[in-house]
């Protein structure tokens, strides 16, 4: 069942959106060669707890993980699609980290995402970062009234497609609101016209994934949380937290 939020209710969501981008601008700015992990995630940790906002990620248990998840952040590096657990691991010059967020605030969630180089940058690393963000803002131009969740995913698919990289099985977005997920699935490919009519009022986290390699396969690493490309190449992820409104698309998770 997809709830339709109130003009108040899509304000409160900016404000657990405000506190997330908030997050991830301390985080970006934090993760330099030889920075843990770990220490990212409390860099977080201290952003949200100075917000009085709480994490939907921490001690989250879906019943295909087999422990609750550890962190307020996801840190997937280089090959790492998203899941990533914030463990000792240390960046590396060069390292392509993808970071996920969320937040808590009075009842309402927040969730983005952004990639970024170590150091270093590979030209194919940053272009691959680049499509990432443009299938998120093509994906967000869809976002509006009298569309359909299909033409978002087809918005996002094609970019990611005539770019050359491959798109993970099974992967991409959803309604979001009083929890973290929330009906409808956002697909980050698809034909255009299919799906949900989308209405003001309707809060979607938009998240499109992109694997380097071209190919969409995808396993599960030994932690049972990290989701890693199947080939080995690198991957990017890009989100935001996005309403739907009679006056255009409204990004809840700016700063």
């Amino acid at each position: 069942m997809v709830e339709i939020k109130t003009d108040a209710s899509m304000d409160a969501m900016r404000e657990a959106g405000r506190v997330v981008a908030q997050a991830l601008t301390a985080v970006r700015e934090a993760a330099t060669v030889g920075t843990s992990l770990r220490e990212l995630d409390r860099t977080a940790r201290t952003v949200l707890d100075k917000a009085g906002a709480g994490s939907p990620f921490l001690g989250y248990h879906p019943d295909w993980a087999p422990v609750p998840f550890p962190g307020v952040l996801c840190v997937s590096v280089n090959d790492a699609i998203v899941h990533g657990i914030p463990d000792g691991r240390r960046l590396a010059d060069g390292d392509l980290v993808s970071v996920d967020c969320g937040a808590l605030l009075d009842g309402w969630a927040g969730d983005a995402a952004l990639s970024f180089t170590v150091g270093r940058a590979r030209p194919a690393d940053t272009r691959l970062v680049r499509t990432a963000e443009a299938a998120l803002a093509a994906g967000i131009e869809a976002a509006v009234v009298g569309n359909r969740v299909g033409d978002i995913a087809h918005a996002i698919g094609r970019v990611c497609r005539d770019a050359g990289y491959g798109i993970p099985d099974g992967f991409g977005g959803h309604g979001i609101g009083r929890r973290m997920h929330e009906d409808p699935g956002v697909p980050n490919e698809g034909p255009p016209g299919r799906g949900m009519r989308l209405r003001h009022g309707m809060v979607l986290a938009i998240e499109p994934m992109v694997l380097a390699g071209g190919k969409d396969d995808w396993w599960t690493a030994g932690d049972g949380w990290t989701m890693r490309t199947g080939d080995g190449s690198r991957a990017a992820h890009a989100e935001h937290t996005v309403a739907v409104t009679d006056d255009g698309p409204r990004i809840l998770t700016l700063l």
